[in-house]
């Protein structure tokens, strides 16, 4: 147990098991979102809480929104790019 300053209990983060982190990762790429039995399933399976199992679906959801996006955001620069490439083209 780590204590702050005061004396407090200090909150110390989780370190997950590769094991757990593969099985978590593969749960992930089948459902982004567990219902309660499911996540008490896999919370019990892997040794783990079913907050720690929540939170971590929640913080590798936002991971996931966060490369959708940038990979999106890429793929209408190229699009855009082209197309103005192409009316280039068709302007000559």
């Amino acid at each position: 147990i780590l204590l702050d300053k005061d004396g407090k209990r200090k909150h110390t983060r989780p370190t997950f098991s590769g094991q757990q982190i593969f099985a978590l990762e593969k749960t992930f790429e089948q459902t982004k979102y567990l219902a309660g039995p499911e996540r008490a399933r896999l919370a019990y399976s892997l040794g783990m809480t079913e907050s720690q199992v929540k939170v971590w679906f929640q913080n590798r959801r936002t991971k996931w929104r966060k490369k959708h996006a940038a990979e999106m955001a890429t793929a209408k620069k190229k699009q855009d790019s082209e197309t103005e490439r192409l009316k280039g083209a068709s302007e000559n």
